[in-house]
């Protein structure tokens, strides 16, 4: 666990950074700003994993124990500019004068907006991985020399390198923590490419992702796979205990999340290309252990036409007008025979009938698909007031050993609900988060339900969770919204009988009354003795 005054020192340093950026965006739309600072702190970091490597070459190269040891300068040189020598520990290749110190040198220059896009541009070229992923539109009238050099000093902050020199990863956390900004400042935009790190937390808490194959069909910048990657190194494993697979069908955004996983060090194939997952499939053949996705509510426009008896539709044609249960479907096509998924929807997927939704969804439950529902507090997303939960589906629900040697009991025939929407904590007049509390909370229930050793034993929580048969739930009709099913909190106990209570609360609203008559007099009469004197 990190400890406690570096995390405060990293979140202030992260407030700094972001109202110093914000205050040097002058006019420019949020949404274009975001691409500058972000590729900004991407190109930094390149640069600093470079140099970082190199200074270590330079070191060995002076050890006469080091393999590496060389006996001449120019043979030094020579190793210091053997590319070989950085890639084969997947450190990008930075070219020889668009380095981050070279163009900090050049930082208050006019032509430092033609100096970044070069920079990018030469990045791209050396390094194949990139192709097509920086931007490299600095050069433009609205971007002006003083901007750009104020971003560039903002990210060579003493602070920052301090931090850096610690742990390059802080650079992976402004990155993120901008992110979050600019998905804030965009509002409804905001949320096409980030989905808020409490919801994501949850997700891949309760999914439990110690290794195997990730997927994400609606990737947006990479923040499952981000806090898949936390997961996994918080529980003791490696990098290397997941691959990542995903896509994403928005250009920029698909170059975000290259550049923010490439930051953390995450491998991750997101297709040569972005690309519609639905009409454009770039895995499939893939099947993977664990599906991931928080995908765009309600789209009617999702290519329904193109896709008529594709075989991603065996639980049913998903309505032309909603793409719902296409994702829930493409999703389970991806997911591996002994796999998990979790997923966001709107509610309404928990109760429609329209359309043939309510024929879907039947049919999910009675193949024992259905595995739990969470419904989340409002107001948690930046994107959409409307009313989110998240489906968890599994293809194996029997007694078996998962990832990590944990053990799960036999779940064949039941469904656990839960209704969080009475958790989260007010960030700001419009915006709720869920607290570290709410997300242990609602993982543990799901994890004691699934049986897994170490967690108390699982009892419904009237109001909160229960665990309910296939029979149950055909009987309410394949309805899966957990405030039917999990009841309300009890109240306590009240044996005073009506008419009595009714008297009591009369004779003391009556008093409550007179008090105040007696204070107004009070007040009042200080008030004449003033004026009096």
């Amino acid at each position: 666990m990190a400890d406690r005054s570096t995390t405060t020192a990293t979140s202030n340093l992260e407030d700094v950074l972001w109202e110093s950026a914000n205050r040097l965006r002058s006019n420019m739309d949020a949404a274009e700003y975001k691409h500058v600072v972000l590729g900004l702190i991407f190109l930094k970091y390149v640069s600093d994993v470079f140099q970082q490597r190199r200074a270590k070459l330079d070191e060995w190269s002076r050890d006469g124990s080091s393999e590496y040891f060389t006996p001449t300068d120019e043979a030094r040189r020579e190793l210091l500019e053997d590319r070989d020598e950085y890639s084969s520990e997947g450190v990008f290749w930075i070219p020889e004068g668009h380095r981050w110190d070279d163009l900090k040198k050049a930082a208050k220059r006019p032509d430092i907006g033609t100096r970044l896009d070069d920079a990018m541009e030469a990045i791209e070229k050396d390094n194949p991985t990139l192709k097509g992923v920086l931007p490299k539109n600095y050069a433009r009238r609205e971007l002006t020399s003083q901007t750009l050099g104020g971003l560039i000093d903002l990210f060579s902050n003493q602070d920052l390198a301090v931090q850096e020199h610690e742990n390059l990863d802080v650079l992976g956390r402004v990155f993120e923590y901008m992110l979050s900004k600019f998905a804030s400042a965009e509002g409804k935009l905001g949320g096409e490419f980030f989905t808020p790190r409490n919801v994501v937390r949850l997700m891949v808490e309760m999914l439990e992702p110690f290794n195997g194959r990730v997927y994400d069909p609606a990737c947006g910048s990479g923040g499952m796979f981000v806090q898949a990657d936390r997961f996994v190194k918080a529980h003791g494993g490696v990098r290397n205990d997941i691959s990542v697979f995903g896509q994403e069908q928005n250009p920029t955004t698909w170059r975000l999340a290259k550049m923010n996983l490439a930051l953390r060090g995450i491998e991750a194939n997101l297709g040569p290309q972005w690309g519609d997952s639905f009409t454009q499939d770039l895995h499939p053949d893939l099947r993977a252990d664990f599906v991931i996705a928080n995908p765009p509510f309600n789209i009617k426009s999702w290519g329904a036409s193109r896709l008529a008896g594709d075989a991603r539709w065996q639980y049913g044609v998903p309505p032309a007008g909603n793409a719902n249960f296409a994702w829930l479907q493409h999703m389970l096509h991806h997911l591996a025979p002994t796999g998990t998924m979790a997923t966001i929807l709107a509610n309404g997927s928990l109760s429609s009938k329209q359309s043939g939704e309510g024929d879907i969804r039947r049919k999910l439950i009675e193949a024992d698909l259905v595995e739990c529902i969470v419904t989340l507090p409002g107001q948690l997303f930046y994107t959409t007031q409307i009313p989110v939960c998240v489906w968890f589906l599994t293809k194996d629900k029997t007694a078996r050993k998962v990832a990590s040697e944990r053990e799960q009991r036999d779940r064949r025939g039941e469904v656990l609900f839960i209704d969080a929407r009475g958790l989260g904590t007010m960030i700001s007049r419009t915006l709720k988060e869920l607290t570290d509390v709410d997300v242990q909370l609602i993982a543990e229930t799901f994890h004691a339900w699934r049986g897994e050793p170490g967690e108390k034993l699982y009892a419904d929580a009237p109001g909160f969770s229960a665990s309910v048969t296939l029979n149950d739930i055909a009987n309410r009709d394949f309805v899966l919204t957990p405030g039917r099913y999990v009841g309300s909190e009890p109240v306590p106990d009240d044996s005073e009988p009506l008419d009595e209570k009714i008297a009591r609360l009369t004779s003391e609203v009556r008093e409550g009354f007179l008090r105040r008559e007696e204070l107004q007099e009070r007040v009042l009469g200080a008030l004449g003795a003033l004026r009096s004197s």
